[in-house]
C-alpha cells in the first residue's frame, strides 16, 4: 500500500511511503528549476511502479508550483521519455 507523494522541501526531495520503506526523488533547487539528481526505491518495491508513481506525483507538484525540471537522474529522464506529454516541464 502506498501513500500520496509528499514534498519534503527541508530535505530537498519528494517521498512516497510504501510497506517496505520510503521511496525518494532527490533534487537541488536552482531558482525556479528543480534538478533531479537521484531516485531510490526500496528493493522490495522495485519493478512494481513505485518509482513511476513517485515521479508522477513529484511532477504534479512541480507543475502546480510553476517550476521546471532538469532530469539528471537516469530514472527521471527515462520517465520523461515514456511521458512526452509532460515535456513542457523540462527546462530549456
Amino acid at each position: 500500500m502506498t501513500q500520496p507523494v509528499r514534498h519534503n522541501e527541508a530535505e530537498g526531495r519528494f517521498e512516497l511511503a510504501t510497506d517496505h520503506g520510503l521511496a525518494t526523488a532527490a533534487y537541488a533547487r536552482d531558482g525556479d528549476t528543480l534538478v533531479f539528481t537521484h531516485t531510490v526505491v526500496p528493493p522490495a518495491d522495485e519493478g512494481h511502479g513505485i518509482g513511476s508513481a513517485l515521479v508522477a506525483g513529484a511532477m504534479a507538484e512541480v507543475r502546480a508550483a510553476g517550476l521546471k525540471v532538469i532530469p539528471q537522474c537516469p530514472f527521471v529522464a527515462a520517465w520523461f521519455d515514456r511521458h512526452p506529454d509532460q515535456a513542457d516541464l523540462l527546462a530549456q
